[in-house]
């Protein structure tokens, strides 16, 4: 089994910056692609980046320029750097990752949720 475990959701005030963690951790060959997903109040949940093992990333527009993944492959982790984050940036922020656990075993996993809040 994986296990999933985010850190570094809080309260920052407009134009601040946060950092999110996600660390994976049980029987990992690899991980092929990390996503970061968010999800605010009232919305449906939307892709926010993805980063694949090659390194190539694609976010949404409404992040870039602002936000940057990054993989720490050695730790299972991946990063996701926020800068000049605005109010409707207020979401709970969910890491995901294309795992695979061995020859012809592959699923995705979620982590748990992270709170970030945007004050004005």
């Amino acid at each position: 089994q994986v296990q999933l475990v985010e850190s570094g959701g809080g309260l920052v005030q407009a134009g601040g910056s946060r950092r999110l963690s996600c660390a994976a951790s049980g029987r990992i060959f690899s991980i092929n692609i990390w996503a970061w997903y968010r999800q605010a109040p009232g919305k449906q949940r939307e892709l926010v980046v993805t980063i694949r093992n090659s390194g190539s990333t694609n976010y949404a527009d409404s992040v870039k320029g602002r936000f940057t993944i990054s993989r720490d492959n050695p730790r299972n982790t991946v990063y996701l750097q926020m800068n000049s984050l605005k109010p409707e940036d207020t979401a709970v922020y969910y890491c995901n990752a294309d795992v695979s656990t061995g020859i012809g075993n592959r699923r995705d996993y979620w982590g748990q949720g992270a709170q970030v809040t945007v004050s004005s």
